[in-house]
């Protein structure tokens, strides 16, 4: 048996959500483009199959809205994403189809949030490639990516530039508290002892001189 629409109005709060109301009763809620697309209207019968089938392209809307929005911030990996939809309720249909539409417009690439996130730590906090491997591994990236992005970092290189802005704030009268403390800087970067004794030494030499 079909129910009519006998009204229509946009709630208040976050979001933009219309109410619908069947036979004079609020029966829904749907976001305000689904509405507009399904073209809903007061007076138009609605069945209870076309009913569920508003509910499932509302989800659907949220769920896209929720993982533009979470995306907004940086790049996220298809794991990040999934994660945090199914945490947010959404069905695993409603999460599939969306991270679907993402990887078509691009928004989803474990490529490149591999490659956003090597490049990010290099420039802003260096550290190993160890320890870069093991937070891509943390977000749920692939082997094969994490091999093809980590390969080209230098730990030499990564580990004096994470070390030299610590290493100048350091009192230079002490070579044994400073390689102590810069040392332990480094190790909590993920960098092993053969880079960081080559750092110490080498930052000391170069603040040392003429001291």
């Amino acid at each position: 048996m079909a129910s009519r629409i006998t009204g229509s109005r946009l709630g208040g709060g976050r979001g933009k959500r219309v109410r619908v109301y069947l036979d004079g009763r609020l029966a829904f809620s749907l976001e305000a483009e689904v509405a507009v697309e399904q073209g809903l209207k007061v007076g138009r019968e609605l069945a209870a199959d076309q009913i569920k089938a508003l509910t499932i392209a509302d989800s659907l809307q949220r769920c896209q809205l929720a993982a533009e929005h979470y995306l907004s911030y940086r790049p996220r990996s298809e794991f990040e994403l999934r994660e945090r939809l199914r945490r947010r309720g959404f069905d695993g249909d409603s999460v599939a189809m969306v991270l679907s539409r993402l990887r078509e417009r691009g928004l989803v690439d474990d490529m490149g949030f591999a490659q956003f996130w090597k490049d990010n730590r290099e420039s802003f906090s260096p550290r190993s490639q160890w320890l870069t491997r093991v937070e891509l591994r943390r977000k749920g990236v692939a082997e094969e990516i994490i091999d093809q992005v980590v390969k080209v970092i230098n730990d030499d290189d990564s580990a004096y530039r994470a070390a030299i802005s610590k290493a100048r704030r350091l009192p230079l009268s002490d070579y044994a508290g400073f390689r102590h403390r810069l040392g332990g800087y480094l190790k909590r970067r993920g960098f092993n002892y053969g880079v960081i004794n080559h750092t110490v030494e080498r930052l000391w030499q170069e603040l040392t001189i003429g001291v």
